[in-house]
């Protein structure tokens, strides 16, 4: 995908929105969000669909993805096949298969948004299915949007997946927008920043709300040990 920046300006947004999407070989490639080549995709027809999102976990929990994060949160997303049906589908297919399990927030851009979904850690890889063809819509990316990554071809989503921090609106129609978080934006907003972060935040599992698969158990980070009295004293340093 290509590398989205902050902006401060109209042009800053829309420069924004093109570095999602990343120029390299075949499968592997970097897919995050940029904000460069924006082709023909741009003039694709918007769909008419509603952005509403049902906010409630217990209704039609088949089409909520449950995401355990190593940060000991816990964050759900309404995933939309009226706005992608394919894409809500690969993602589905991926979670109950495990494939999201272990994998990090390897890109995570301050104001952006925080990209996920490539085994390799990279940015330029993805599972083994085929690429999807886009399903770009007229929803916009507001904060909470969960949208595909891709290159700077349309059909290249595969796996990755990205959910902005704050709105971007100059995504819109250019990524595949095909969900919203509906819990845990608290805990999206503690993920690690970092292209790649140096402690990185990972997914330590994946699944979907009506698999009712059991929460991880969480362990905390250990504590980084006290210096004691007795060491300060014992010191050789000059």
């Amino acid at each position: 995908m290509k590398r989205p920046d902050f902006a401060k300006t109209a042009l800053a947004v829309l420069l924004g929105a093109a570095m999602l999407s990343t120029g390299a070989c075949a499968r592997h490639r970097d897919k995050t969000p940029k904000l460069a080549n924006l082709k023909a995709e741009a003039a694709l027809p918007a769909n008419n669909l509603s952005a509403k999102v049902d906010q409630d976990i217990s209704h039609d929990p088949d089409n909520v993805l449950i995401l355990d994060l190593s940060n000991g949160g816990r964050v759900a997303i309404r995933m939309m096949p009226k706005w992608a049906p394919a894409h809500v589908e690969r993602v589905k297919t991926l979670a109950r298969q495990g494939f999201y399990d272990g994998i990090i927030f390897h890109r995570v851009i301050e104001g952006f948004m925080a990209q996920t979904g490539d085994p390799t850690g990279t940015g330029a890889g993805g599972s083994k299915l085929p690429d999807l063809k886009a399903e770009f819509n007229s929803i916009p990316h507001v904060r909470g949007s969960v949208s595909m990554a891709r290159t700077n071809e349309p059909d290249t989503a595969n796996s990755q997946f990205f959910i902005v921090f704050y709105p971007r609106f100059a995504l819109d129609k250019r990524y595949t927008n095909f969900g919203r978080v509906i819990s845990g934006m608290d805990i999206v907003d503690a993920i690690v920043r970092g292209e790649p972060p140096s402690n990185p935040t990972k997914i330590v599992q994946a699944s979907i709300a009506s698999d009712n698969k059991p929460r991880p158990a969480y362990t905390p980070p250990a504590a980084p040990a006290k210096i004691g009295i007795d060491q300060l004293n014992n010191s050789r340093s000059n």
